[in-house]
Parts: C-alpha cells; structure tokens; sequence
C-alpha cells in the first residue's frame, strides 16, 4: 500500500490539506473521501499556490465564491431580492470560473429563466446583479497577493425590453384570483390592495414597524424605494388580517409555515393567475389597482401620493394625529366586507 502524501489529514470522513508551502500555510477541505482524488486536488492547490507566490500568477475563483462573498459583503435593501437571483444561478454558473463567465455561457441562465415563465424585465435585473458581483470582482475585491478576482469584467447585454402596461384588477378578477390563492397568499393580496405596499415592503413587514395605537404601519427609509419614511394607516380589511396574523410569528408579519415569506411571486402565484384566467397579472399590478382604486374614490391627490409612498415632503417624523386620521379615512373607502 503507497504511503499517504504529507499534508492530508482525514477529519469526518472527508480529506483536508494542512500543509505549509514557502511560509503560507495552505489549510482547507478537499471536499473528498477519496484518497486519490484528495492528492491530485492538493497536488494542483500547491502547484497553484507555488504559481501565485514566486511568480505572481493570479489565483482563479468561480462565480459560487464570488456569489457568496457578495452576500456576505455587501449591505443593500433588496439583498434578499439578490440572493435569489444567485441561488437560481449558481447551478447553471456556480462551477464556472469568473473569467469563462460572459454572455455565451449566460446563455443557459437565460433560458431557464425564460422558461420559468420570467419576462425579459425580471431576467435583465438578474443580469444586472450577475454583472454587479463581476464588476466588484474586478474593481474592488482582492486576494491575499493584492490582485483582483476579476481582470475585466465582461460586457453583458440586456434583453430588449418587453415591459407591459399596467394591470388593474377589476373586483370580478380579484375575486376569481382571490379564490385560486392559497391561504398565507390570499391574505398577503388583499393586504396589498388595500394598502398599495411593494412586494419587498410586504413580505418583510415587521411587528416592530406597527403604531398600533394609531393603526398604522411606519416603514423607515432604508425600507422604502424612494428612502423616504412611509406611513402605512390600515383601512378595516386591512386591520382584520393584520389581527389574525398576531402571535404567528414574533417578528414577521406575513409567514408561511413558521418562516416569513420570501417573495409572492413565486409557483402558487403564477399558478393561481393562470387558474384565474390572469396570466397577464404581476404582484406589482396590485399597487396599480390600489391606486386606481384610490382615485375612483375620489381621493385627492396630495393623498394618493403619500398612501403610495411617494416622494412628497409631506410625512413628517412626529405623524400629525389628523393627518393619519385623514389618510385612514381616505383608504376606508376601500375597504368592503365579504372580500375575501
């Protein structure tokens, strides 16, 4: 029997390399019970790393350990929103090296995406956030050595854009659309066409965030698209599935089996508007009807802006008690009983 190569210790089952290569310790898993395997991955992680410190050859990195590095680094509002994007994409690209990544080898991304039922829009800010990771790759990540992760970042062409006009429901399509739902997404669109919140406003909305006393949602800037403070009053629907959602979750809001819901757009949606008969519905069609809705009612203008959440100047810190009272009022003409 050969003699085990110096350098390999077998914790777990698995292979892991501790060995040190001109004063640089080398100390990681093999990812391998095979001893054989094992070799040959420390034989080319020395020859890499010979490579790197006598002669400044630049380490390779995939694009699953670029991804990851982005998720831990990098601090956004819609960092959830990003990190579905690369967990659908690392199985397509995950192996890849970052400098084998460009539109050819997206390729397959894209079309899975397309198949998925994703329209070009959706795809292009996937895109967008793939070409994100690349770009810090090069410009601002660095290995030990001091050499970026990334010569150049490649050159990604968006998808022609096929952006449709906005969808308001009519009552007789929510109510075919309601029924299709299931349960924790029947309550979350009612709660939006009641309150005009985004999806990402939604599904991380906070017990925290609530004024109960003043039945209201207060949503702080780094929460909202425009980084404005947003006040979000409850009409009577809206305040019924806030209560029936306490004590679910002592943190959360909208949850579905124990764990707050990451997105509505997802299987049971799509599925349901197909069942409506409402393919052509998006979740951000639901902020489109709250607002018409709003306007139907004769709801002012200055109003609508700040039940939307929009940039105004008009919301102030200290919530003036009339002027919730007043928003209240406004979005109560919305509310109708036997809704759901």
């Amino acid at each position: 029997m050969s003699k085990k190569t110096p350098g390999l210790t077998k914790r777990n089952d698995i292979w892991h390399v501790n060995k040190v290569i001109k004063g640089k310790r080398l100390y990681e898993s093999t990812g391998t019970s095979d001893l054989e395997e094992a070799e040959r991955y420390l034989a080319q992680r020395i020859t890499e790393l010979r490579g790197q410190l006598i002669y400044g050859e630049r380490k390779s990195y995939t694009f699953i350990e670029a991804a990851t590095k982005y998720l831990k680094d990098v601090e956004k509002k819609s960092l959830d929103r990003d990190a579905v994007t690369l967990k659908a994409a690392v199985p397509i690209i995950g192996h890849l090296q970052l400098e084998h990544i460009h539109m050819g080898t997206l390729e397959p991304f894209i079309t899975a995406r397309k198949k998925a039922g994703l329209k070009n829009g959706t795809i292009n800010r996937d895109l967008a956030i793939i070409s994100r990771v690349l770009i810090l790759a090069s410009r601002l990540w660095r290995d030990e050595f001091g050499n970026s992760w990334l010569v150049e970042p490649p050159l990604i062409q968006l998808l022609k854009s096929d952006n449709r006009k906005p969808y308001p429901l009519t009552e007789q399509e929510e109510e075919r659309l309601i029924k299709e739902l299931p349960e924790h997404l029947r309550e979350m669109v009612i709660f939006a066409l009641h309150t005009g919140l985004r999806e990402s406003e939604l599904t991380r909305l906070k017990w925290s965030e609530e004024k109960r006393e003043l039945s209201v949602f207060v949503l702080s800037g780094d929460r909202t698209k425009n980084g404005e403070d947003r006040i979000v009053p409850l009409n009577s629907t809206a305040k019924a599935i806030i209560d029936a959602q306490r004590g679910k979750h002592t943190e959360y809001v909208f949850t579905f089996k124990g764990e707050p819901v990451q997105r509505i757009n997802g299987h049971a949606w799509r599925k349901a508007r197909e069942r409506a008969g409402l393919a052509q519905c998006r979740v951000h069609d639901l902020r489109h009807t709250f607002g018409r809705r709003l306007r139907a009612a004769n709801v002012s203008f200055e109003n609508r802006q700040d039940l939307l959440g929009h940039k105004s100047g008009r919301i102030t810190d200290h919530y003036c008690k009339a002027e919730v009272a007043g928003l209240r009022e406004a979005v109560e003409k919305l509310s109708r009983v036997n809704l759901a």
